[in-house]
Formats: C-alpha cells, sequence, structure tokens
C-alpha cells in the first residue's frame, strides 16, 4: 500500500504541475488573452483527487497497522489472492438472464410489449440461477 501511497502523490504533484503550465501557457496565448478556465479547473480538480486518494491510503495505510502481501519482499503471488466465491461453469442460467435483459432493452427501443415478456423470463431466470443447486444433479 506504501507503493500506491507515493504512487497518488506523484501523481498529486505531476496533475499539480501541469495545471500551472496549462494556466501560465494559455495566459500567454495571443489568440485570446487570459486564462483558459476549463482545462485548468479540470486539472486543478485532477490534482485534489490524487492528493485525496493519496492521503486516505495514507491514513489506512498507518490505520492497519500492517503490511500488504505486495509490500513485503518474501510474500509469494498466492499470498493477496482473495477469495471470489463459487461459480457454476456449466450453469446455462446466467446465459438465459443476459437474453433476457437483452429482450428487455430490445422492448424498450422497439416495442414495449415486449418487455413483458422479457421480464417474465428475467424473473424465471433469476430463480433459476439462484435455486440451481436445491434440485436435480446438482442438489447438495
Amino acid at each position: 500500500m506504501r507503493a500506491n501511497v507515493n504512487l497518488f502523490w506523484i501523481l498529486a504533484a505531476f496533475f499539480g504541475l501541469s495545471a500551472g503550465i496549462y494556466g501560465y501557457w494559455s495566459w500567454l496565448d495571443e489568440l485570446d488573452p487570459g486564462m483558459e478556465p476549463v482545462g485548468t479547473v479540470a486539472l486543478t480538480l485532477t490534482t485534489i483527487l490524487a492528493a485525496f486518494i493519496a492521503f486516505y491510503l495514507g491514513r489506512v495505510h498507518k490505520a492497519q497497522g500492517a503490511e500488504l502481501p505486495e509490500d513485503r519482499l518474501d510474500a509469494n503471488i498466492d499470498d493477496g489472492d482473495a477469495e471470489l466465491g463459487f461459480f457454476s461453469p456449466w450453469s446455462w442460467w446466467p446465459i438465459m438472464l443476459a437474453a433476457a435483459a437483452a429482450l428487455l432493452f430490445l422492448g424498450l427501443a422497439i416495442g414495449f410489449w415486449i418487455s413483458f415478456g422479457a421480464v417474465a423470463l428475467g424473473v424465471i431466470s433469476l430463480v433459476g440461477w439462484v435455486y440451481e443447486y436445491y434440485r436435480g444433479n446438482f442438489a447438495r
């Protein structure tokens, strides 16, 4: 996390320098004198955002009191793996749910009557996906 904190402080300094240079450069423009406000404000707000993120990550790093696996030199790649969840590679229900969503958006674009069938198909697909391990070959 220390590397992330340093990276965001470097980004904040870069964007701050860029905002200053951009503001000065637009102020020197001969065709349209005066500072151009949109780009200067955007770069200044980007600087503030990067500084906020760096400050927040620095406070979290101090509050944790421990190093993350990516901060240790003796850590393995597997030390930083988080549990992503359980997924069924043989399940057809997500495809049915995606088809229902596609029909729903098609109904909104072409004819609203298609959306009624899409909602029914979506409810059936969602219930089937949630309860697929309660019946059949994979029941628990």
